[in-house]
């Protein structure tokens, strides 16, 4: 078994990401600008975008966070959207899911410009990724594409099986890894709460991809031995005896399924450090107008 280090290629990325601001800057250009906007007190969204501000600070980008109470109303936040659609200094942006219950999200990403949805979710962007254009990738699939990448994992006829069929994860990784490409080129199963014989499907998996939401969901007697194991899960697990009182654990129960791994990612330190990285990606990829040329 050996451990993907999550950490240790986010850390390469934004050295990479760095060094290419430094060239712009060299030549004239200015800093790619990314714009983040931060709806309510949600814990967990709040470390995320901290995360990301920081992360832009890191490599050299100029970052900007747009904070409102809970209680804005959709009617704000569409004006907030429409503000930074038309703001020619911001190359890319992000409103931070998920939103307050009065507040239509499906709403909220088809109100974001394709060219300034360095998240990935909107549908044109997700549509340009189905059918193999040029595109911003959603941030986690595209993490794990590095990661393969970076690792030299085959992908050539392997079996891989999702387990999740979310649009921002389970679905586009499912399609990005079947289509006529490396990392790809992969017969590609997905799978999901209403799978039958969930166990035998994940057993036949060469690369497992896990983003089923679930704790530790994924046991060893279910992974075939030698299988590269991608955990994409995030989860908050009681530990009465810990400092915290909690403590954060993947879809797979790491304990058993890494000593059958021949890869496999931790969790902290493992997809969710390529997450925020990817994002600055393709905030570049905007900066620079290499998806939307005119």
């Amino acid at each position: 078994m050996n451990i993907i280090d999550g950490k240790k290629l986010a850390s390469d990325i934004r050295e990479e990401l760095s060094r290419e601001v430094q060239e712009i800057l060299r030549s004239g250009g200015r800093a790619p600008h990314l714009a983040a906007v931060l709806v309510g007190a949600d814990p967990a969204s709040q470390v995320y975008v901290r995360n990301k501000v920081r992360s832009c600070e890191k490599v050299g980008f100029r970052s900007t966070l747009v904070q409102k109470p809970a209680d804005i109303t959709e009617s704000e936040l569409l004006a907030i959207v429409d503000g930074l659609n038309r703001d020619e200094s911001v190359d890319g942006f992000i409103v931070q899911l998920p939103l307050p219950r009065h507040i239509n999200e499906e709403k909220i990403t088809l109100a974001i410009r394709p060219d300034k949805d360095v998240d990935g979710f909107h549908p044109v962007n997700f549509g340009r990724m189905a059918q193999g254009l040029p595109c911003y990738l959603p941030a986690t699939p595209a993490g794990i594409l590095e990661m393969i990448r970076r690792y030299e994992i085959p992908t050539d006829g392997k079996e891989v099986v999702v387990v999740g069929r979310s649009n921002i994860v389970g679905t586009p990784i499912s399609i990005l890894l079947s289509r006529k490409a490396y990392p790809g080129n992969a017969t590609v199963t997905m799978c999901h709460s209403r799978t039958k014989g969930l166990a035998a499907h994940i057993h036949r998996a060469d690369i497992l991809v896990a983003a089923i939401g679930s704790p530790e969901f994924i046991r060893g007697d279910m992974v075939k031995p030698g299988a590269v194991v991608i955990d994409v899960g995030m989860n908050r697990v009681e530990a009465p005896g810990s400092e915290t009182g909690y403590r954060l654990c993947g879809d797979v129960d790491f304990e058993s399924v890494a000593p059958k791994a021949s890869l496999i990612t931790p969790v902290p330190g493992g997809v969710g450090q390529l997450t925020v990285v990817s994002l600055l990606v393709n905030t570049l990829k905007a900066a620079r107008r290499e998806v939307y040329r005119d």
